[in-house]
């Protein structure tokens, strides 16, 4: 089938994108800019269509045979009248879809249930009114607090009980919401489609418990292994509660407005079976949240991976679905140019670590893995199993191999060392119009506030020893260019 995906470049779109991929389905991605898409994607697999939906509509933009598409375009971050773009993009969208051969929408939206709604809520049952008032079948799912990884509303949470060990919080800490996690809404949106029962109806999608957001704090801190007290008082403002999160959170003030707006709306389900049609296992809020915090951030498309990383029995193409966090980290990024060099610099990059060291500052990297050993930790004494091949699940010193992917030219480690976080380190080679470069990213993800005090603290020997690493790896005056075929 041909499927239409919008906001392909966001949290939920590209986590579907893939869901989408491993059926089989061929997928049209829609995004405003094709530069900042993220092509990570089997080439070929995914077509990408530029469209600016709070643009009039031009004609032929769609490709026709499109069979179903989804809506997942939301502008609640962004400033000014954002209901006014939410509905603006969503005509522009029906126009735009009506000439295909669309048999279906599928629409993401909030959960409504009570009398009173937030700015932010009311916007997203406009947008459902509009879509349901075209002439192509919409089926919508209403979704409250989604719990992964990487969603606005997760890290926000996260910078909290991370943050505060004591919290004075607004009284809407006591307002009921039911999570659901990432999982479960990618389930969802991928088990409706193009079923036809589905069509013209709305769902409401939790996971099996209600909680207050006070509650949810609680147990996110237990999960943790964080001691968290929280009173909640009456005297906070809305105003003053959303300077209180853009201040303490990483989030914006203009989605800390909408967000603490939305805060104060119980968001309920209202039963129904759809779980139980689509054969999907509701997961409870702490098991959700464990789930975004696992050593490998999965799409969690693929039924087959077992819940351990230890276990590697599954084909090697999975593991291109492996994800690094974006959000709530701290990151060191680095490139270099390496036009002409790059199965030189490729081949250095499959040799790293073991007893060819780390290319810069190996009396560091010792130290780091002694330091390590004597926390408990596995140190360097793990080497590496080959001298110049790598193969996901290997163990590379203090690194576990997530994907070593030569023919795409990426290598993702995590640290398996003892961290008051969690780290990841990836090395990557880019084309682009004739311009090959070499990417190399440390990635920290801190647990508390030690967490946050360790990335300070080796801030200075990180300057150093990234710098020197990716200058040794992309270090080409010494070896001529491969020789023209």
């Amino acid at each position: 089938m041909k499927i239409l995906v919008t906001g392909a470049n966001g949290y939920i779109g590209q986590r579907l994108i893939t869901v989408l991929l491993e059926q089989g389905h061929e997928l049209y991605a829609c995004v405003r800019n094709k530069q900042r898409f993220n092509a990570d994607f089997p080439q070929g697999k995914v077509k990408v269509v530029e469209v600016d939906f709070l643009e009039p509509p031009k004609a032929n933009q769609l490709p026709p045979g499109i069979n179903a598409a989804y809506y997942l375009i939301h502008s609640m971050s962004s400033g000014g009248d954002f209901a006014k773009k939410e509905a603006t993009a969503a005509h522009h969208f029906l126009k735009l879809l009506s000439p295909t051969q669309c048999q279906q929408i599928i629409y993401l939206s909030g959960i409504v249930n009570e009398a009173e709604l937030s700015d932010h809520l009311d916007s997203r049952l406009e947008v459902e009114k509009i879509l349901r008032a075209g002439p192509i079948p919409a089926t919508v799912l209403r979704a409250g607090i989604i719990v992964g990884s990487g969603s606005a509303s997760f890290e926000i949470i996260r910078d909290l009980v991370e943050k505060l060990p004591v919290m004075v919080a607004p009284k809407w800490l006591n307002t009921l919401c039911q999570p659901i996690a990432i999982r479960n809404v990618v389930q969802f949106l991928s088990g409706v489609l193009l079923k036809k029962t589905t069509y013209g109806r709305d769902y409401d999608i939790g996971g099996p418990e209600v909680l207050s957001y006070k509650q949810m704090l609680l147990q996110f801190a237990g999960v943790r292994h964080l001691k968290r007290y929280i009173l909640a008082v009456p005297v906070m403002t809305p105003r003053l509660s959303s300077y209180w999160l853009y201040f303490i959170t990483s989030t914006s003030y203009a989605l800390a407005v909408n967000l603490v707006d939305s805060m104060k709306v119980n968001v309920v389900c209202r039963p129904n079976s759809l779980a139980q049609e689509l054969g999907i296992e509701l997961l409870p809020y702490k098991t959700a949240v464990g789930l975004a915090f696992r050593r490998i951030e999965q799409n969690m498309v693929i039924s087959s991976w077992k819940d351990a990383f230890s276990s590697f029995n599954t084909e090697p193409g999975l593991m291109e679905h492996v994800e690094v966090p974006k959000f709530g980290v701290f990151r060191d990024l680095k490139s270099r140019d390496i036009n002409g060099y790059t199965d030189t610099v490729l081949n250095r990059i499959w040799r790293i670590g073991g007893t060819n060291g780390w290319y810069y500052g190996n009396l560091l990297w010792n130290i780091r893995g002694f330091l390590d050993k004597v926390a408990g930790g596995v140190g360097l004494r793990r080497g590496r199993t080959h001298p110049d091949q790598i193969s996901p699940g290997d163990s590379l010193d203090f690194w576990r191999v997530l994907v070593a992917d030569k023919q795409n030219r990426r290598l993702l480690l995590f640290a398996e060392m003892k961290l008051p976080g969690e780290a990841w380190l990836e090395f990557k080679i880019t084309e682009n119009e004739g311009r090959q470069q070499l990417w190399q990213t440390a990635t920290f993800r801190p647990r508390g506030l030690w967490g946050r005090l360790y990335w300070y603290a080796v801030l200075p020997f990180h300057f150093f020893m990234f710098n020197g690493m990716i200058d040794k790896l992309a270090g080409i005056s010494k070896e001529p260019p491969p020789k023209s075929q």
